[in-house]
């Protein structure tokens, strides 16, 4: 429990050193769920925005556990009003962003791992802590750690 508690805080830690630092903290409700880590958003303005999900990579809708990645980020946001940052455009025009929620800030990307419902992108990711919530949920079996052998993503669209 201590650990939970300090991860919000340093999250919202972090979320002020970003408004810092250049990066904007910006506010949308969630309109859409393309899949377990991209997003829908409709700012003030009803400009819509579709968000990638940082350091996450969540199963393909084809794809094992994609149906049910993409039903566990809708229950966490879908509807709600998020805090996000853009840390980065994709290839695609995406904007790569995190994506914070409820009262406690909790961290999207980052409950998305615990519950294994994606993995940590290690491509565009070093944060340790994310890589031990994934050590986590592989050890307890947890989403998509079920399977003995689950296929990244990014092998999978290569298929």
């Amino acid at each position: 429990m201590k650990y939970l508690n300090m991860l919000k805080i340093l999250s919202f830690i972090f979320l002020i050193s970003l408004s810092t630092f250049g990066q904007k903290i910006l506010t949308a409700k969630v309109v859409g769920i393309k899949d377990g880590d991209t997003v829908v958003v409709l700012d003030s303005l009803n400009n819509q925005t579709t968000l990638r999900l940082a350091e996450v990579d969540c199963p393909e809708k084809s794809q094992p556990f994609g149906t049910k990645s993409k039903q566990f980020t809708s229950d966490q946001i879908y509807l709600k009003t998020i805090k996000y940052v853009v840390t980065d455009i994709d290839r695609y025009g995406r904007s790569i962003a995190m994506i914070y929620y409820d009262t406690d800030n909790k961290y999207l990307s980052a409950e998305i791992i615990k519950a294994g419902m994606g993995w940590h992108y290690k491509r565009y990711s070093t944060s340790k802590e994310l890589a031990n919530f994934e050590i986590n949920a592989r050890k307890e079996k947890l989403g998509l750690w079920i399977d003995n052998n689950p296929i990244e993503p990014s092998e999978w669209r290569k298929k």
